[in-house]
């Protein structure tokens, strides 16, 4: 007996915790989230976006669910679409100053502050927030659960990834477009070799020099 084929499951990602805060009396509700956190090297960047109440984008998910191409294409409808949207980064020599987790909280803060309405609340991916001026919720893998977290993370993650490859331009070494910073055996063994870059972060960087007190720095 032949099978039939399984229908295919939608990925696209609602507005239901967005409708929840709406319902609780909040006007404009912004889905937070960044992209960076890991990676040996460059900045930490982060999102914010407001959707309209009835807006659909089609395929809308965690960024690291789609591929490059979805995500850009994404991108530019996530932008088209949105009420508001705001994207801030922090770079590698304030992760090294305040560390990663302070970095993260502080481009997520500016890009809540640098949406041009003003959100009423916040929703956060992840189990933990800044200190924000508005009420939020935090929501661990909110990425896949909240429609505007999810337009967060992609349009956090594209403007990365595309940073990420203009530095692969200026140091080739290192493979950057490839990786994106983050610790390849590829990407590690090119710092040993060649030292590291001026987008590196040197606190990130400790262990393995801990481990290959040989190489350069």
């Amino acid at each position: 007996m032949t099978k039939m084929p399984r229908k295919r499951e939608t990925t696209t990602v609602t507005q239901d915790y967005e409708q929840a805060a709406r319902e609780q009396g909040f006007g404009a509700v912004c889905g937070v989230d960044e992209a960076g956190r890991g990676p040996l090297a460059g900045p930490v960047v982060a999102a914010a976006v407001i959707l309209p109440e009835d807006c659909v984008i089609d395929g809308l998910n965690d960024s690291k669910k789609l591929t490059e191409k979805r995500r850009e294409a994404l991108y530019d409808e996530i932008c088209e679409k949105a009420l508001a949207y705001a994207i801030a980064s922090v770079d590698h020599t304030v992760i090294d100053e305040i560390n990663i987790l302070q970095a993260t909280y502080q481009a997520m803060t500016q890009a809540i502050a640098g949406l041009s309405l003003p959100a009423d609340f916040a929703l956060i991916d992840g189990n933990r927030a800044p200190m924000l001026d508005i009420p939020c919720q935090c929501i661990v893998g909110g990425d896949a659960k909240s429609a505007s977290i999810a337009a967060a993370s992609i349009l956090a993650k594209v403007t990365r990834d595309r940073y990420m490859v203009e530095m692969d331009a200026k140091y080739p070494v290192y493979g950057f477009a490839g990786h994106k910073g983050y610790g390849t055996k590829a990407h590690t063994e090119a710092i040993l070799a060649h030292g590291p870059s001026p987008i590196h972060r040197m606190t990130f960087l400790k262990k393995l020099y801990d481990k290959h007190p040989e190489a350069r720095l």
